[in-house]
């Protein structure tokens, strides 16, 4: 079978950003963090004859997650560590190891604050160095979640006076500070399956590989989420 270019020569390979115009639009059901929408549209909009597609899809307000890695120093010599911290997930019944990480949920902040805020209230932690590291959708077929995840490095310990005072589920969530190896083999034997984690882990692996050098901005341009604030397309 011949191979086809999804670039055609012409440049980078890149998701397009062409929505189909929404014929009709209803909320079926409001919730506390999303709602669920119900949308038809056309797969071709000039195709005038064609039954119109109808899809429901969670309407999320997206998030962050951050990688926070500092380097401890050891008998065999440097070694990466990266911030963890453990959290119930009620809908699938278990603790998982995760990047701290949190909702898109208050007007005005942009991405960068908003990871700068949910590192210092999950994990105690402030950074002096930002990167961009990944963004991804988590559920494209059934939400417009979309996540950016930020590395943060040059890490320190927020005094305990100035610490954020933490509830719910966020109230028993202990941080472990992990060996950068020892999370990886834990992505690939199945162990860890928060996707944030998996996803920063085997990115930050890629870009040690590449030197680094190809870790974007802080304000690099973020992918679309239709229905959430502050969002632009990459030109």
């Amino acid at each position: 079978m011949p191979e086809i270019s999804a670039c055609a020569g012409r440049s980078p390979l890149r998701d397009l950003h062409v929505p189909r115009p929404v014929k009709k639009s209803k909320t079926v059901y409001e919730g506390r963090v999303w709602d669920i929408a119900r949308e038809s549209f056309r797969m071709d909009p000039e195709h005038k004859g064609q039954d119109p597609l109808t899809r429901e899809l969670m309407v999320h307000p997206g998030a962050v997650a951050v990688l926070a890695v500092r380097t401890q120093l050891s008998t065999v010599g440097p070694r990466e560590q990266v911030a963890l911290v453990r959290q119930y997930r009620h809908p699938v019944g278990m603790e998982l190891w995760e990047v701290p990480a949190g909702l898109r949920d208050v007007d005005g902040e942009d991405l960068h604050q908003v990871a700068v805020r949910e590192l210092a209230e999950e994990a105690d932690l402030r950074a002096r160095e930002w990167h961009t590291l990944v963004d991804y959708y988590t559920s494209p077929g059934g939400s417009t979640e979309a996540i950016r995840v930020f590395l943060a490095r040059q890490v320190e310990e927020i005094p305990e006076a100035e610490r954020h005072a933490r509830t719910d589920e966020e109230a028993a969530m202990p941080l472990a500070w992990v060996g950068l190896d020892e999370v990886t083999d834990a992505v690939l034997d199945g162990r860890v399956h928060n996707p944030s984690t998996v996803v920063a882990i085997l990115a930050l692996g890629a870009h040690r590989a590449q030197g680094w050098r190809r870790l974007r901005p802080v304000d690099a341009p973020f992918v679309p989420d239709r229905h959430g604030p502050g969002a632009d397309w990459p030109a």
